[in-house]
């Protein structure tokens, strides 16, 4: 049985339009007296990253083949110098000679520093954010269509893919979302459709055949790489297969569809030199007919001819499918209002991206007007990134916060920025940031900071003003008889009105 929320005063809804729905707020009396509306007038594409040095995404690729190429260049160096030392004699070169050592492989400096400059402007951009909830957004999407600095060749673009795959297309329609982060040179590197050939494909064909003339061994590039298809159906669109019982189940594809989907992938590639770029310009990949499987495919039972065209038409499909619709408003209702959301909640969101064909607006607009939304116990905690980004902005910290080290400590607290452990993202439930590590984590943390500012600031005064009707008498007796500013500002930043959303 549904639960009817009792009307929310002015004040409770400010609190939990800025803590809940937003990333906090030093005083919501920014929030004003419509919630909702203040809501709703986020809505729309992200604003641009606040940062500098940061590159688009085929600079990225430019980078990421330089390093590869310094590198390679500094293991053949070893291997020769290794050669020579290995033939020298006592007469013509002495033991250590320094002459003879090689030299020692490529520091990965260019690479670290645009690692830390996207990740520096994320944080930064998302603590200093005039649309929080817009931000949150973004940030769900970013986690949705995880792309990982966890996996080598995707390092130095996952920025990129943020700010030309989902960042611009997070107010619009999740098909054009979907075109944008499954086509972008991130996604197609971080899940190997780069390297994945048709089987009957031209290139795997010529290959073979220089093969068999020179008496070679099999050529590295020989068939389909399934991964891109795989996450794309299970975590991008249609959900698990057999997921989703107590919401009516979702899925509703099979592996013969993943392996048809991966052929309709084979071609859109990233190419690592300089190429005249086609296709998706700005996330510097392009379709290349060589590497794609000839003949027509099958997915989801509908026929598509050879060719680049055959992708969007697939996407679309997917982005329009009841089970994309119930897996996505599963995961918005998930993120925003408790982990298990109630099944009502879900079929409004549900029915709302339906009828408007797959709009996010729409469905961003369903969940803000829906009740069940705005109970007042809070159900969520903040993950790392959420508690980092939220002290920011109450403490007015700014771009300072992240000047010593880029991501504020987020990553000692158990979530590295921008590297998610695997293509299913970070967790978006409670229990598994709760752990009695993580939170003595947390306690460290929050207590570094508090000795750090807590005597520039009125910690009781903050507590009112950003949490107001949120705080319980407890916390409030708490902060008050706290020692000093420092140990008042450790209790505001640990309590549960604080920690959770």
């Amino acid at each position: 049985m549904t639960r009817t929320p009792a009307p929310l005063s002015p004040d409770q809804a400010a609190a939990l339009a800025a803590h809940r729905f937003g990333l906090g707020e030093p005083s919501l009396q920014g929030v004003g007296s419509n919630a909702a509306a203040w809501l709703l007038a986020q809505i729309g594409p992200a604003e641009p990253q606040r940062g500098s040095d940061l590159a688009n995404g085929v600079e990225a690729v430019r980078r990421y083949t330089a390093f590869l190429r310094q590198q390679r260049a500094a293991v053949a160096a070893a291997a020769a110098v290794a050669t020579v030392t290995t033939v020298a004699t006592p007469q013509n070169m002495a033991p250590g000679d320094a002459a003879m050592r090689p030299e020692p492989a490529p520091r990965n400096e260019p690479l670290r520093q645009a690692v830390q400059a996207d990740v520096r402007a994320r944080l930064v951009t998302a603590a200093l954010s005039t649309r929080p909830f817009n931000e949150r957004l973004a940030l769900f999407w970013a986690n949705h269509f995880t792309v990982s600095l966890a996996k080598g060749s995707a390092r130095g673009v996952v920025g990129a893919f943020e700010r030309e795959a989902i960042r611009p297309h997070i107010g619009g329609s999740f098909d054009t979302l979907l075109q944008a982060a499954v086509t972008h040179a991130g996604m197609l590197r971080y899940l190997d459709n780069d390297q994945s050939a048709g089987p009957r494909s031209a290139i795997v064909q010529r290959l073979a055949r220089r093969t068999r003339e020179a008496g070679d061994r099999p050529p590295r590039v020989t068939g389909l790489n399934e991964n891109l298809a795989r996450e794309v159906l299970e975590l991008h669109t249609l959900g698990v297969a057999g997921g989703g019982t107590a919401y009516g189940g979702w899925g509703g594809y099979t592996q013969a569809d993943v392996t048809e989907f991966a052929r309709v992938l084979t071609g859109w590639r990233v190419p690592q030199a300089e190429p005249v770029f086609g296709g998706n310009d700005d996330g510097a990949s392009r379709f290349d007919p060589a590497w794609h499987d000839p003949g027509t495919k099958t997915v989801l039972g509908r026929l598509f001819e050879a060719g680049a065209q055959a992708l969007p038409a697939v996407l679309s499909d997917l982005a329009r499918h009841p089970s994309t619709a119930r897996f996505l408003s599963v995961k918005l209702a998930r993120h925003f209002v408790a982990d298990t959301p109630p099944p009502v909640l879900v079929a409004r969101l549900e029915k709302a991206y339906l009828d408007s064909g797959g709009q996010l607006p729409a469905l961003y607009r369903a969940l803000i007007e829906s009740p069940e939304a705005w109970l007042p116990q809070p159900a969520k905690l903040k993950t790392p990134e959420e508690f980092v980004i939220s002290t920011v902005r109450l403490l007015g910290l700014g771009a300072q916060a992240f000047e010593r080290a880029p991501d504020a400590g987020i990553a000692a607290l158990g979530q590295r920025v921008q590297g998610a452990p695997s293509p299913a993202g970070w967790p978006d439930m409670a229990e598994e940031w709760l752990g009695p590590d993580a939170v003595w984590k947390r306690v460290e943390w929050a207590t570094r900071v508090a000795d750090r500012v807590g005597r520039r600031v009125d910690a009781r005064a903050l507590a009112r003003a950003s949490l107001g009707p949120l705080l319980s008498d407890d916390t409030v007796r708490q902060i008050e008889r706290a020692a000093d500013g420092p140990q008042a500002l450790a209790l505001l930043l640990l309590a549960p009105e604080f920690q959770r959303r």
